[in-house]
C-alpha cells in the first residue's frame, strides 16, 4: 500500500538506501550492536540498538554515551559488531528485499537514473549487491564516505542527486529509518519511508512525501 502525504510531484530520479531497504540486513545491524555492546558489558536493548540506525560517527558516539556512559567507546565498539556482522554474512550471505527487482525493471523501462546512496563503505556495498545481480543496476554509488558529513546531514542526498545530474526536489529518496529521512528532507528530496524494523514516528512522518509498504509500490510514484 502507497500513502502519499504531500501533492503528487514529477520524478526524475530515484536515491536508494541500502541496508534494510534494498537489502535486508537492517535486523543484521540491530542484533550485532546489540552483541558488540553485551560483549563490552553494555546491556543494549532491540529498542536502542534501533536508535544507531545510519548514524554518523559523532552522533553515534554521542548516542552510546547518552546510553551507557562515557567508557562506551564507538569505534571499539562498532568494530566488534563489524566483525560480528561480517562472519555472519559470510556464512549465511544477505537477502534483496520484496519489490526491488520490479522497482529496477519499472526505472529501466521509464528510463529514471537511479543511485545507491548509503553509510556503508564501497566494498561492503558491492558485496552485497553483487551476488544478488543488484550491483550493476544501479548507475551510481555514492557513500558517506564520499562526502563531508554522513546522514543525518544532508550531505549524502545532495550529491546523489548531483552524480544524477539532478535538482534534489526532483529525486525519489527511499529510505527505512528515521535518520536516513532526515538526511533525505534536509536535501530538499522528495523523501519516502519504506518501514523495516518499526513503523515511523509522528515526526517522521511530518517529513515524509510518501509512506509504502514495499518498493513495488514505488513504481505508483513514477
Amino acid at each position: 500500500m502507497l500513502t502519499l502525504y504531500k501533492e503528487k510531484a514529477p520524478v526524475s530520479g530515484v536515491l536508494f538506501d541500502m541496508d534494510g531497504l534494498v537489502v535486508d540486513t537492517e535486523w543484521m545491524y540491530s542484533r550485532f550492536w546489540t552483541e558488540a555492546c553485551r560483549f563490552y558489558g553494555f546491556p543494549m536493548t532491540k529498542e536502542q540498538s534501533l536508535q544507531m540506525r545510519s548514524l554518523n560517527h559523532n552522533l553515534g558516539q554521542a548516542k552510546l554515551h547518552e546510553l551507557f556512559g562515557e567508557n562506551a567507546d564507538y569505534e571499539t565498539i562498532r568494530k566488534k559488531r563489524i566483525a560480528l556482522m561480517d562472519a555472519y554474512v559470510l556464512e549465511n550471505g544477505v537477502a534483496p528485499k520484496p519489490g526491488i527487482y520490479e522497482l529496477l525493471d519499472a526505472l529501466d523501462e521509464k528510463q529514471i537514473p537511479r543511485a545507491v546512496t548509503s553509510s556503508s563503505p564501497q566494498a561492503r556495498i558491492r558485496a552485497y549487491l553483487e551476488p544478488l545481480g543488484l550491483y550493476h543496476r544501479f548507475g551510481r554509488i555514492v557513500t558517506a564516505y564520499d562526502v563531508p558529513h554522513g546522514k543525518p546531514e544532508p550531505d549524502i542526498y545532495l550529491k546523489g542527486a548531483q552524480v544524477l545530474g539532478l535538482a534534489p526536489e526532483k529525486c525519489l529518496a527511499l529510505e527505512d529509518s528515521p535518520s536516513g529521512i532526515l538526511s533525505a528532507s534536509r536535501a530538499g528530496c522528495l523523501s519516502v519511508v519504506i518501514p523495516d524494523q518499526d513503523q515511523p514516528d509522528a515526526d517522521t512522518l511530518s517529513r515524509v512525501y510518501a509512506k509504502a509498504d514495499s518498493l513495488a509500490d514505488i513504481i505508483g510514484l513514477l
